[in-house]
């Protein structure tokens, strides 16, 4: 029943993903979240994004930004680490998803989504057949619709370590 919500594969920070090693398995592109999976709620970007954005790309890899939020919120962060945008992209509606791979020219086996939540980010991502790395979130001070939303991913989140724990052969993507 949970399983629905269950990302892929899971880690601390989109900082420490392996991106050559997403590279050699065939992806292409990689959609990110910004608020809380990148920088802390309404940051702008800082050097460790940046830097992380360059060694994507130099990956191999193509960057889109994903975000409900606003174009004033958005277009500053995605000028500073140059990768193109959506925002107001009513995550989890697979629209925007699906936009994004149209945009870098990839498709849903060789594109893969990073964010922090599991009934937006993760849901919508696997519901446009993409698939997922959940990161923890960056700062625990955050709008009130999210943190309603924080105690039934707990709960979701319990169910998936136990099922990573009993299924050893549990693929991560990278």
């Amino acid at each position: 029943m949970f399983k629905t919500w269950f990302p892929d594969s899971d880690t601390l920070s989109p900082y420490g993903i392996d991106y050559d090693k997403l590279y050699a398995k065939g992806y292409r592109g990689v959609i990110y979240d910004i608020d809380n999976t990148i920088v802390p709620h309404g940051a702008p970007a800082t050097e460790e994004a940046v830097l992380m954005f360059e060694r994507v790309r130099k990956a191999g890899l193509k960057t889109m930004l994903l975000s409900n939020n606003k174009e004033e919120r958005v277009k500053p962060f995605a000028d500073a680490v140059k990768s193109p945008y959506i925002y107001k992209a009513s995550k989890p509606s697979t629209k925007g998803y699906l936009k994004a791979m149209e945009l870098m020219n990839t498709d849903a086996n060789s594109t893969v989504f990073v964010g922090d939540q599991l009934f937006t980010d993760i849901w919508g991502a696997k519901r446009s057949g993409i698939k997922t790395i959940l990161v923890r979130p960056i700062d625990p001070h955050e709008e009130i619709q999210i943190i309603l939303k924080r105690y039934p991913e707990r709960l979701i989140l319990y169910f998936y370590n136990k099922y990573k724990k009993k299924n050893s052969n549990y693929r991560k993507i990278y």
